[in-house]
């Protein structure tokens, strides 16, 4: 997940992001990624499209109750193991 997180990021510096925050909205969302704004060569913050800002908001939630976490901890002692084509067929995508 780090390394898919890393492959989205752009970079601007701040006088580009103030002079055009609205196009940088709008390609971070349309290129599915996130700009890392930059004064002097420092990071200041992220610029986050509102729907990848809620998926991590959702991640973050999920990974946070402990309901989830039991049922993580529980599923990975099980030792059936099922491989992709099998949960490939039962989402029912692929081929």
């Amino acid at each position: 997940m780090i390394q898919q997180l890393i492959n989205d990021q752009k970079f601007t510096n701040i006088q580009k992001a103030q002079a055009g925050l609205t196009r940088l909205f709008a390609d971070a969302e349309k290129t599915e990624s996130f700009y890392t704004v930059l004064k002097n060569d420092e990071p200041l913050g992220v610029l986050l499209p509102r729907r990848m800002w809620e998926g991590l908001t959702e991640d973050l939630e999920a990974m946070s109750s402990p309901n989830y976490k039991k049922r993580i901890a529980a599923a990975r002692k099980e030792k059936k193991r099922y491989s992709a084509e099998e949960i490939k067929k039962w989402l029912g995508v692929g081929k």
